[in-house]
């Protein structure tokens, strides 16, 4: 069995209305779990790889407990996982349709993971054996001392000699606690290998201008060389940066592809027209899976990328934070084009 990769981060109970409702147009909400780093484990445990989640939940907590099995249930190695004062975290997520775009409502202040610390992790233990550690520019967006707790992280990491990938992941709902994201994502990337992002999370967490207009829809593909070679200049300790590429023609219709520059060579990736988009929440998260899991499996970079865009093509009509894509689903998707023909 290869080496085991170790995410860590929030899970929360995510409640969302049914189908494209608003907040309480009827008095109902679908209960699930999610988030970012889990996201990324779950993704790389349904692509049959071996996935652990770190993180630090509610003790003596229903909720909490059903979370873990819920993990366990998509083959996710959960014996890491720290129990301790707080909450579970919650967020509220109603879907967007056509121009009315999705909402997102965090209720996390005080959670186990927002008043974890340094030292709540034994991250000797945690990482030992492990191949591959990730992250994202979620946790430390939470509060101080969540932020100190990955910073510790990924110092660990790079010292037991792990791979380290990090999605930035810039959410301005969350930077509230004092310092601003490029204060503290600029010290963490310094223990990085591999950054995933989209073009506004490297403007805003990183604070690195590329002079991109995204708020168009329309991407500049010409730039995003550019844009990458800068964060390589910038952070020689990368070995590549992944950024995703999202043209929004509307909530339901996106056109979706990816980059990647190595230091060596730019890839693109082919470009998938999504038209009836179930749900986006975590498709980030799955490319991120997909990538990793590509670079832990595939012959170059180059088929990384088309495996990671692949699979958070397929993500978009999963409901859920959770991709649920086999690798099997992957592969037929790079094959045949994603026809959508009944398979029987």
């Amino acid at each position: 069995m290869k080496p085991q990769t170790v995410t860590f981060g929030e899970i929360m109970l995510r409640l969302t209305p049914p189908g494209f409702e608003r907040y309480l147009q009827t008095p109902n909400f679908n209960a699930t779990f999610g988030g970012g780093e889990a996201n990324v484990a779950v993704a790389l445990a349904t692509l049959g790889g071996n996935a652990a989640f770190v993180t630090v939940l509610p003790e003596n907590n229903p909720i909490a407990d059903a979370c873990v099995a819920e993990l366990r249930r998509f083959g996710v190695d959960t014996s890491k996982l720290v129990r301790g004062a707080g909450r579970m975290g919650v967020y509220y997520l109603e879907t967007g349709a056509n121009q009315r775009a999705s909402r997102v409502v965090y209720d996390r202040a005080g959670s186990s993971a927002a008043i974890a610390k340094p030292g709540s992790i034994d991250w000797d233990n945690t990482l030992a054996g492990a191949g591959w550690f990730h992250v994202t520019g979620i946790t430390p967006a939470i509060s101080e001392s969540s932020a100190a707790l990955a910073l510790e992280g990924v110092k660990k990491a790079r010292e037991h000699g792990l791979t380290v990938s990090c999605d930035l992941n810039f959410r301005k709902l969350l930077w509230k606690w004092g310092k601003s994201a490029p204060e503290v994502m600029s010290e963490l990337v310094k223990f990085v290998d591999v950054i995933i992002a989209n073009e506004e999370d490297i403007q805003m967490t990183l604070g690195l201008n590329a002079e991109m207009d995204v708020s168009s829809g329309v991407l500049e593909h010409q730039r995003y060389e550019d844009l990458t070679a800068l964060v390589l200049k910038t952070y020689p300790n990368l070995r590549a940066v992944a950024v995703t590429l999202r043209e929004s023609k509307s909530a339901s219709w996106n056109r979706w592809s990816a980059c990647l520059n190595n230091g060596k060579s730019f890839i693109m990736s082919r470009a998938y027209d999504i038209t009836s988009i179930v749900d986006r929440v975590g498709s980030g998260d799955s490319f991120a899976g997909g990538l990793i899991y590509g670079m832990q499996n595939l012959p170059d970079d180059a088929a990384a990328l088309e495996f990671a865009v692949a699979l958070s093509c397929l993500k978009h009509s999963t409901y859920g934070d959770f991709s649920r894509s086999t690798l099997a689903e992957v592969n037929s998707l790079l094959k045949d084009g994603g026809s959508g023909r009944v398979q029987r």
